[in-house]
């Protein structure tokens, strides 16, 4: 295995994500224009880990760093090793809100391992491999494939062999689709929100769910006046509303409303779709009574990796 000399630096800019979007559990996601920045620099030996912004003084600055970790996966993968990394974490995506920071932490890092291989002449990790890598640290691809290849995606798992295979394909998001992120001050965990979710669900509530995810598809595309009916969910969001009541209050008012709103993700986050380029004012003053910074966001580009210079957005 070939060990990169020292003083090779990379940048990778990676986007947040909404993953489910109500019917589409584990499956669809939209990355968002919020970003996190990872710069990395091969060292003669050791480890720094630097954190600025969200997860400074919470996060680990050691090995088990989830960063540092994907970029060791990602060195594998590649055939290489370092002798030691400077890391520096430039992040902007809130942790554990329902907007992917975990998979962007590690989608991020293997992107950098790319800036940092095709410097040494070796091909760098395709997006396909880089869904695949990524997905293996969560199980599932929705916000990992959202943050890789940017806009809206429909990922898929096949469990043929050993191991899972992970894989998506991009949508093209109607351009008249506005969406506003409303992220609260309290955080939650998608390990501890999975629990709540039954092991067994009827044959009436997946076909509902099947039948609206079916429907979101065409609504993100081609139909936005469907958004209504399309993000409609009956397996994960009842369920999660009772560990997070001021974010299930604001999907019922924000769906009173008119509006399409659904949980960012496992949540606490919402994250309201709508073809009109402006919130009720009903909508906005509950959020801002409860702790919640809803803004208007873009929608989120691909991860973006480059050698030796320092990406800026």
């Amino acid at each position: 295995m070939q060990t990169l000399p020292a003083g090779l630096t990379a940048t990778s800019v990676v986007a947040a994500s909404s993953a489910n979007l109500g019917p589409g559990f584990d499956s669809l996601g939209l990355a968002l224009s919020l970003y996190d920045e990872i710069v990395v620099e091969t060292t003669e030996s050791g480890l720094t880990v630097q954190v600025e912004g969200e997860g400074a003084g919470h996060v680990p600055l050691d090995a088990t760093h989830l960063v540092v970790r994907a970029i060791e996966h990602g060195l594998q993968a590649t055939g290489v090793t370092v002798a030691g990394l400077n890391v520096l974490c430039r992040n902007e995506i809130p942790h554990s809100r329902g907007l992917g920071s975990s998979a962007s932490a590690v989608v991020g890092g293997l992107a950098a391992v790319n800036g940092l291989v095709t410097q040494i002449g070796s091909a760098p990790l395709a997006e396909t491999e880089l869904i695949q890598l990524s997905s293996e640290f969560e199980g599932h691809p929705d916000n990992a494939s959202a943050a890789v290849l940017g806009g809206a995606v429909v990922s898929w798992t096949e469990h043929e062999g050993v191991l899972p295979r992970y894989a998506a394909a991009s949508l093209r998001l109607h351009p008249d689709i506005h969406l506003f992120p409303a992220i609260p001050e309290e955080r939650s965990s998608t390990a501890e929100t999975r629990v709540l979710l039954p092991d067994h669900v009827s044959h009436i509530d997946a076909r509902f769910n099947v039948s609206r995810a079916a429907l979101l598809v065409v609504a993100l595309t081609e139909r936005p006046d469907l958004l209504m009916d399309a993000t409609e969910d009956l397996l994960h969001q009842p369920q999660r509303a009772a560990a997070m009541p001021a974010s299930a209050e604001y999907l019922r008012i924000l769906r009173r409303c008119g509006v399409a709103a659904v949980l960012s993700g496992a949540g606490p986050a919402v994250i309201a779709l709508s073809p009109d380029p402006e919130l009720p004012q009903e909508a906005l003053e509950y959020g801002t009574a409860n702790g919640f910074t809803v803004s208007k966001m873009a929608v989120g580009e691909g991860v973006r990796w480059t050698s030796g210079v320092v990406v800026r957005r």
